[in-house]
Protein backbone atom coordinates (compact mmCIF):
# COMPACT_ATOMS: atom_id res chain seq x y z
CA UNK A 1 0.00 0.00 0.00
CA UNK A 2 1.10 3.39 -0.90
CA UNK A 3 0.34 5.37 2.09
CA UNK A 4 2.74 8.97 0.51
CA UNK A 5 -0.13 9.25 -1.60
CA UNK A 6 -2.72 10.25 1.44
CA UNK A 7 -0.02 11.15 4.05
CA UNK A 8 2.61 13.24 2.47
CA UNK A 9 3.08 15.16 5.55
CA UNK A 10 3.27 11.98 7.66
CA UNK A 11 7.12 11.31 8.02
CA UNK A 12 7.07 7.97 10.24
CA UNK A 13 5.29 5.02 9.82
CA UNK A 14 4.66 1.05 10.90
CA UNK A 15 5.12 -1.79 7.82
CA UNK A 16 6.09 -5.66 7.95
CA UNK A 17 8.77 -6.79 5.62
CA UNK A 18 6.45 -9.22 2.84
CA UNK A 19 9.83 -9.75 0.90
CA UNK A 20 13.27 -9.27 1.33
CA UNK A 21 16.28 -10.63 -0.57
CA UNK A 22 19.88 -9.93 -1.82
CA UNK A 23 21.06 -9.62 -5.19
CA UNK A 24 25.00 -8.28 -6.64
CA UNK A 25 25.73 -7.21 -3.03
CA UNK A 26 22.62 -5.17 -2.79
CA UNK A 27 20.07 -5.92 -0.46
CA UNK A 28 16.09 -5.06 -1.19
CA UNK A 29 12.27 -4.62 0.43
CA UNK A 30 9.25 -5.01 -0.12
CA UNK A 31 6.55 -3.74 2.16
CA UNK A 32 2.80 -4.28 3.54
CA UNK A 33 2.47 -0.64 3.15
CA UNK A 34 5.38 2.44 2.76
CA UNK A 35 5.93 5.96 2.76
CA UNK A 36 8.83 5.91 0.59
CA UNK A 37 7.96 7.51 -2.59
CA UNK A 38 10.04 5.70 -5.45
CA UNK A 39 12.00 7.50 -8.39
CA UNK A 40 9.02 8.50 -10.59
CA UNK A 41 8.25 11.74 -12.82
CA UNK A 42 11.22 13.93 -12.34
CA UNK A 43 11.17 13.26 -8.69
CA UNK A 44 13.84 11.57 -6.59
CA UNK A 45 12.80 9.17 -4.30
CA UNK A 46 13.05 9.47 -0.65
CA UNK A 47 15.58 8.21 1.91
CA UNK A 48 15.76 7.71 5.28
CA UNK A 49 15.77 4.54 7.54
CA UNK A 50 14.09 1.08 8.47
CA UNK A 51 14.45 -0.05 11.93
CA UNK A 52 17.71 1.79 11.57
CA UNK A 53 18.80 0.29 8.76
CA UNK A 54 19.73 3.30 5.86
CA UNK A 55 17.07 3.40 2.57
CA UNK A 56 19.62 4.50 -0.08
CA UNK A 57 17.27 3.79 -2.91
CA UNK A 58 13.12 3.63 -3.85
CA UNK A 59 11.80 2.25 -7.08
CA UNK A 60 9.17 0.75 -8.49
CA UNK A 61 8.58 -2.60 -10.74
CA UNK A 62 5.27 -0.69 -12.39
CA UNK A 63 3.93 3.10 -12.26
CA UNK A 64 1.38 3.46 -9.86
CA UNK A 65 -0.10 -0.35 -9.50
CA UNK A 66 3.22 -1.89 -8.79
CA UNK A 67 5.24 -3.44 -5.80
CA UNK A 68 7.45 -0.27 -4.09
CA UNK A 69 10.94 -1.84 -4.02
CA UNK A 70 13.09 -0.29 -1.11
CA UNK A 71 17.41 -1.01 -2.00
CA UNK A 72 19.06 -1.11 1.61
CA UNK A 73 22.17 -0.22 3.51
CA UNK A 74 21.75 -4.16 4.98
CA UNK A 75 19.48 -7.03 4.79
CA UNK A 76 15.93 -7.17 6.64
CA UNK A 77 13.95 -10.24 6.93
CA UNK A 78 10.79 -11.19 5.76
CA UNK A 79 7.99 -11.20 8.51
CA UNK A 80 10.01 -8.45 10.41
CA UNK A 81 7.61 -5.46 11.41
CA UNK A 82 10.01 -2.42 11.56
CA UNK A 83 9.28 1.50 11.65
CA UNK A 84 9.97 3.69 8.89
CA UNK A 85 11.58 7.01 9.32
CA UNK A 86 11.85 9.23 6.01
CA UNK A 87 14.11 12.27 6.16
CA UNK A 88 11.71 14.84 6.15
CA UNK A 89 13.86 18.10 4.92
CA UNK A 90 14.68 15.80 2.11
CA UNK A 91 10.61 15.04 1.48
CA UNK A 92 9.57 18.07 2.14
CA UNK A 93 12.00 19.97 -0.34
CA UNK A 94 10.87 17.47 -3.15
CA UNK A 95 6.91 18.64 -2.29
CA UNK A 96 7.96 22.04 -2.99
CA UNK A 97 10.23 21.42 -5.51
CA UNK A 98 7.28 19.41 -7.83
CA UNK A 99 4.55 21.49 -7.08
CA UNK A 100 6.80 24.94 -8.38
CA UNK A 101 7.22 22.83 -11.77
CA UNK A 102 3.39 22.57 -11.69
CA UNK A 103 2.80 26.27 -11.23
CA UNK A 104 5.88 26.68 -13.77
CA UNK A 105 4.26 24.83 -16.24
CA UNK A 106 1.21 26.41 -16.18
CA UNK A 107 2.59 30.12 -15.94
CA UNK A 108 4.68 29.25 -19.56
CA UNK A 109 1.24 27.74 -21.01
CA UNK A 110 -0.44 31.19 -19.94
CA UNK A 111 2.48 33.54 -20.87
CA UNK A 112 3.13 31.86 -24.22
CA UNK A 113 1.66 28.77 -25.05
CA UNK A 114 4.54 27.01 -24.28
CA UNK A 115 4.17 23.10 -23.53
CA UNK A 116 6.84 20.73 -20.99
CA UNK A 117 8.51 18.77 -22.70
CA UNK A 118 10.97 17.06 -20.19
CA UNK A 119 11.65 18.13 -16.44
CA UNK A 120 14.01 17.38 -13.72
CA UNK A 121 13.98 17.69 -10.38
CA UNK A 122 16.64 15.55 -8.55
CA UNK A 123 18.95 18.83 -7.64
CA UNK A 124 17.84 21.85 -5.63
CA UNK A 125 18.18 23.80 -9.38
CA UNK A 126 16.01 21.93 -11.07
CA UNK A 127 15.42 22.42 -15.13
CA UNK A 128 12.24 22.24 -17.36
CA UNK A 129 12.48 21.98 -21.16
CA UNK A 130 10.33 23.83 -23.42
CA UNK A 131 8.64 23.84 -26.95
CA UNK A 132 9.48 27.25 -27.21
CA UNK A 133 12.38 29.65 -28.89
CA UNK A 134 14.05 31.00 -26.12
CA UNK A 135 12.95 34.34 -25.28
CA UNK A 136 13.93 36.53 -22.04
CA UNK A 137 11.08 38.49 -22.12
CA UNK A 138 8.54 35.47 -21.71
CA UNK A 139 10.84 34.16 -18.89
CA UNK A 140 10.32 36.79 -16.57
CA UNK A 141 6.96 37.20 -17.38
CA UNK A 142 6.27 33.27 -16.85
CA UNK A 143 8.42 33.78 -13.44
CA UNK A 144 5.61 36.42 -12.29
CA UNK A 145 3.03 34.88 -12.62
CA UNK A 146 4.63 32.05 -10.75
CA UNK A 147 4.97 34.04 -8.00
CA UNK A 148 1.57 35.72 -8.49
CA UNK A 149 0.21 31.97 -8.23
CA UNK A 150 2.63 31.46 -4.82
CA UNK A 151 0.87 34.32 -3.42
CA UNK A 152 -2.48 33.55 -3.50
CA UNK A 153 -2.03 30.92 -1.30
CA UNK A 154 -4.46 28.33 -2.68
CA UNK A 155 -5.08 24.74 -2.08
CA UNK A 156 -3.58 21.63 -3.90
CA UNK A 157 -5.42 19.09 -4.17
CA UNK A 158 -5.24 15.16 -5.35
CA UNK A 159 -7.91 12.62 -6.72
CA UNK A 160 -7.62 9.72 -8.63
CA UNK A 161 -10.15 9.39 -12.06
CA UNK A 162 -11.29 7.09 -14.53
CA UNK A 163 -9.40 7.47 -17.74
CA UNK A 164 -12.89 8.02 -19.70
CA UNK A 165 -13.43 11.16 -17.66
CA UNK A 166 -9.69 12.52 -18.43
CA UNK A 167 -11.66 14.98 -21.68
CA UNK A 168 -14.04 16.27 -19.35
CA UNK A 169 -11.46 17.13 -16.62
CA UNK A 170 -9.26 19.71 -18.84
CA UNK A 171 -5.77 18.88 -17.81
CA UNK A 172 -2.61 20.79 -19.05
CA UNK A 173 -1.58 18.08 -21.43
CA UNK A 174 -2.59 14.77 -22.09
CA UNK A 175 -1.81 11.80 -19.74
CA UNK A 176 0.99 8.94 -19.98
CA UNK A 177 -0.56 6.49 -18.70
CA UNK A 178 -4.37 4.59 -18.88
CA UNK A 179 -6.71 3.45 -16.78
CA UNK A 180 -7.29 4.99 -13.47
CA UNK A 181 -5.54 8.62 -13.56
CA UNK A 182 -4.27 10.14 -10.31
CA UNK A 183 -4.74 14.23 -10.91
CA UNK A 184 -2.78 17.25 -9.01
CA UNK A 185 -5.19 20.35 -9.16
CA UNK A 186 -3.67 23.81 -7.99
CA UNK A 187 -6.90 25.57 -7.42
CA UNK A 188 -7.58 28.06 -10.22
CA UNK A 189 -4.36 27.72 -11.61
CA UNK A 190 -3.47 24.35 -13.07
CA UNK A 191 -4.78 20.74 -13.43
CA UNK A 192 -2.64 18.03 -14.63
CA UNK A 193 -1.85 14.14 -14.13
CA UNK A 194 0.40 13.16 -12.21
CA UNK A 195 1.95 11.10 -9.48
CA UNK A 196 4.10 13.16 -7.68
CA UNK A 197 4.09 14.49 -4.12
CA UNK A 198 3.07 18.35 -3.29
CA UNK A 199 2.54 20.72 -1.04
CA UNK A 200 -0.57 21.62 0.59
CA UNK A 201 -1.07 25.13 -0.68
CA UNK A 202 0.81 27.00 -3.09
CA UNK A 203 2.17 29.36 -0.65
CA UNK A 204 4.13 26.85 0.98
CA UNK A 205 6.23 26.32 -2.73
CA UNK A 206 7.54 29.74 -2.54
CA UNK A 207 9.73 31.58 -4.05
CA UNK A 208 10.36 30.21 -7.66
CA UNK A 209 12.98 31.99 -9.21
CA UNK A 210 13.74 31.48 -12.74
CA UNK A 211 18.09 31.43 -12.49
CA UNK A 212 19.28 30.73 -15.79
CA UNK A 213 17.61 29.39 -19.67
CA UNK A 214 19.29 28.20 -22.51
CA UNK A 215 18.65 27.08 -26.34
CA UNK A 216 17.90 23.22 -25.99
CA UNK A 217 16.87 20.68 -28.20
CA UNK A 218 15.10 23.28 -30.65
CA UNK A 219 13.47 24.86 -27.63
CA UNK A 220 13.91 26.15 -24.09
CA UNK A 221 15.47 25.09 -20.89
CA UNK A 222 15.19 26.93 -17.60
CA UNK A 223 16.88 26.34 -14.44
CA UNK A 224 14.86 27.29 -11.40
CA UNK A 225 14.38 26.87 -7.26
CA UNK A 226 11.72 27.07 -5.14
CA UNK A 227 10.82 27.51 -1.81
CA UNK A 228 14.00 26.62 0.71
CA UNK A 229 15.83 26.25 -1.68
CA UNK A 230 15.19 29.28 -3.08
CA UNK A 231 16.35 30.84 -0.01
CA UNK A 232 19.06 29.10 0.63
CA UNK A 233 20.07 30.12 -2.73
CA UNK A 234 19.51 34.43 -2.30
CA UNK A 235 21.23 33.88 0.76
CA UNK A 236 24.02 32.54 -0.85
CA UNK A 237 24.42 35.29 -3.07
CA UNK A 238 23.74 38.11 -0.51
CA UNK A 239 26.84 36.85 1.21
CA UNK A 240 28.44 36.63 -1.77
CA UNK A 241 27.55 40.05 -2.79
CA UNK A 242 28.19 41.26 0.70
CA UNK A 243 31.81 40.06 0.91
CA UNK A 244 32.55 41.71 -2.66
CA UNK A 245 30.98 44.94 -1.58
CA UNK A 246 33.35 45.56 1.21
CA UNK A 247 36.02 44.68 -0.76
CA UNK A 248 35.45 47.45 -3.31
CA UNK A 249 33.76 49.71 -0.38
CA UNK A 250 30.43 49.68 -2.81
CA UNK A 251 27.03 48.87 -2.17
CA UNK A 252 25.63 45.43 -3.43
CA UNK A 253 23.53 46.63 -5.91
CA UNK A 254 26.32 49.35 -7.42
CA UNK A 255 28.61 46.43 -7.66
CA UNK A 256 28.87 46.18 -11.77
CA UNK A 257 30.52 49.68 -12.17
CA UNK A 258 34.15 48.61 -9.90
CA UNK A 259 33.85 45.02 -11.81
CA UNK A 260 33.99 46.44 -14.88
CA UNK A 261 36.70 48.87 -14.02
CA UNK A 262 38.91 46.11 -12.58
CA UNK A 263 37.59 44.23 -15.18
CA UNK A 264 38.88 47.16 -18.20
CA UNK A 265 42.08 47.57 -16.48
CA UNK A 266 43.23 43.27 -16.55
CA UNK A 267 42.67 43.58 -20.07
CA UNK A 268 44.59 46.35 -20.12
CA UNK A 269 47.27 44.82 -18.52
CA UNK A 270 46.94 41.60 -20.04
CA UNK A 271 47.79 43.64 -22.94
CA UNK A 272 50.94 45.22 -21.65
CA UNK A 273 52.04 42.22 -20.10
CA UNK A 274 51.68 40.55 -23.80
CA UNK A 275 53.49 42.93 -25.38
CA UNK A 276 56.61 42.96 -23.01
CA UNK A 277 56.84 39.48 -23.35
CA UNK A 278 56.78 39.68 -26.72
CA UNK A 279 59.83 42.19 -26.62
CA UNK A 280 61.84 39.87 -23.93
CA UNK A 281 61.41 36.78 -25.95
CA UNK A 282 62.58 38.74 -29.51
CA UNK A 283 65.81 39.92 -27.34
CA UNK A 284 66.50 36.39 -25.91
CA UNK A 285 66.40 35.19 -29.49
CA UNK A 286 68.72 37.20 -30.55
CA UNK A 287 70.83 37.31 -27.31
CA UNK A 288 70.81 33.14 -28.00
CA UNK A 289 71.66 33.36 -31.42
CA UNK A 290 74.78 35.59 -30.47
CA UNK A 291 76.23 33.54 -27.92
CA UNK A 292 75.45 30.32 -30.12
CA UNK A 293 76.56 31.30 -33.47
CA UNK A 294 76.83 27.92 -34.67
CA UNK A 295 73.08 27.60 -33.81
CA UNK A 296 73.42 24.74 -31.96
CA UNK A 297 71.42 26.11 -28.61
CA UNK A 298 71.45 24.58 -25.39
CA UNK A 299 70.10 27.45 -22.64
CA UNK A 300 67.64 27.92 -20.09
CA UNK A 301 65.08 30.75 -20.25
CA UNK A 302 62.50 32.32 -18.47
CA UNK A 303 59.21 30.46 -18.24
CA UNK A 304 56.65 32.77 -19.34
CA UNK A 305 58.96 33.27 -22.75
CA UNK A 306 59.60 29.90 -22.97
CA UNK A 307 57.34 28.46 -26.19
CA UNK A 308 57.78 32.07 -27.43
CA UNK A 309 61.66 31.91 -27.65
CA UNK A 310 60.88 28.04 -29.11
CA UNK A 311 58.56 29.03 -32.02
CA UNK A 312 60.95 32.08 -33.28
CA UNK A 313 63.75 29.97 -33.22
CA UNK A 314 61.82 27.01 -34.92
CA UNK A 315 61.84 29.16 -37.79
CA UNK A 316 65.01 30.52 -38.09
CA UNK A 317 67.08 28.18 -40.73
CA UNK A 318 69.84 25.88 -39.28
CA UNK A 319 68.79 26.45 -35.64
CA UNK A 320 68.78 22.64 -33.45
CA UNK A 321 68.39 23.83 -29.87
CA UNK A 322 67.23 23.09 -26.32
CA UNK A 323 65.20 25.43 -23.69
CA UNK A 324 64.76 24.51 -20.34
CA UNK A 325 62.62 26.51 -17.87
CA UNK A 326 62.24 26.07 -14.45
CA UNK A 327 58.79 25.66 -13.67
CA UNK A 328 57.23 25.39 -10.12
CA UNK A 329 57.96 21.57 -9.08
CA UNK A 330 58.96 21.21 -12.47
CA UNK A 331 61.09 21.79 -15.96
CA UNK A 332 59.66 22.31 -18.93
CA UNK A 333 61.32 21.85 -21.79
CA UNK A 334 61.17 22.66 -26.09
CA UNK A 335 63.38 20.73 -27.87
CA UNK A 336 63.66 21.99 -31.81
CA UNK A 337 64.89 21.82 -34.84
CA UNK A 338 64.52 24.09 -38.24
CA UNK A 339 63.81 21.44 -41.63
CA UNK A 340 67.03 22.07 -42.48
CA UNK A 341 68.97 20.52 -39.95
CA UNK A 342 69.71 16.79 -40.30
CA UNK A 343 69.79 15.66 -37.04
CA UNK A 344 67.17 12.83 -35.90
CA UNK A 345 65.00 15.12 -33.18
CA UNK A 346 63.39 11.80 -31.94
CA UNK A 347 66.90 9.98 -31.57
CA UNK A 348 67.97 12.66 -29.95
CA UNK A 349 65.19 13.10 -27.29
CA UNK A 350 65.46 9.17 -26.26
CA UNK A 351 69.12 9.12 -25.71
CA UNK A 352 69.07 12.45 -23.67
CA UNK A 353 65.56 13.37 -22.68
CA UNK A 354 63.62 9.94 -22.25
CA UNK A 355 66.38 8.33 -19.68
CA UNK A 356 65.91 11.68 -17.43
CA UNK A 357 62.11 10.70 -17.34
CA UNK A 358 61.11 13.04 -20.15
CA UNK A 359 57.78 13.03 -20.90
CA UNK A 360 56.19 14.78 -23.94
CA UNK A 361 55.99 14.66 -27.96
CA UNK A 362 56.14 16.63 -31.36
CA UNK A 363 57.99 16.55 -34.69
CA UNK A 364 59.96 19.42 -35.57
CA UNK A 365 59.47 20.52 -32.35
CA UNK A 366 58.91 18.38 -28.74
CA UNK A 367 57.25 19.90 -25.79
CA UNK A 368 57.06 18.40 -22.52
CA UNK A 369 58.35 17.98 -19.05
CA UNK A 370 61.17 16.57 -16.83
CA UNK A 371 61.90 16.51 -13.12
CA UNK A 372 63.18 19.69 -11.78
CA UNK A 373 66.45 18.31 -10.92
CA UNK A 374 67.02 17.21 -14.37
CA UNK A 375 67.46 20.41 -16.00
CA UNK A 376 71.21 20.64 -16.21
CA UNK A 377 71.41 16.83 -16.66
CA UNK A 378 69.49 17.59 -19.99
CA UNK A 379 71.75 20.82 -20.89
CA UNK A 380 75.10 18.44 -20.35
CA UNK A 381 73.62 15.41 -22.06
CA UNK A 382 72.25 17.76 -25.15
CA UNK A 383 75.74 19.08 -25.45
CA UNK A 384 77.74 15.64 -25.35
CA UNK A 385 75.39 13.87 -27.19
CA UNK A 386 76.16 16.63 -30.50
CA UNK A 387 79.75 16.34 -29.67
CA UNK A 388 79.65 12.66 -29.86
CA UNK A 389 77.78 12.30 -33.08
CA UNK A 390 79.59 15.18 -34.82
Amino acid sequence: MRLYWEQPYTSEFEARVVRAWSEGGKHYAVLDQTLFYPTAGGQACDTGTLDGVAVVAVLEDAKTTGQVIHRLESPLSEGQTVVGKLDWARRYRHMQRHTAEHMLGQAFLRAAGWNVVAVNMHSPVCTMDFDGEPDEAIIRRAEALANWAVYANTAVRTFFTDGSEVEALGLRRNPKVTGTIRVVEIEHWDKVACGGLHVARTGEAGPIKITRLERYKGGTRIYFVAGWEALELFDQEHRLLARLGEKFSSGLLELEKPIENMRSEWYRVRAENSALKDELAERLMRDLLAEFPGLTIAAKVPNTVLDMVGKRLAEWPGVLALLLAEAEDKTRYVLLKHPSRSEDLQALWEAVLKPLGARGGGALVKLGVLPLAALHKALEGFQKYLSSHS
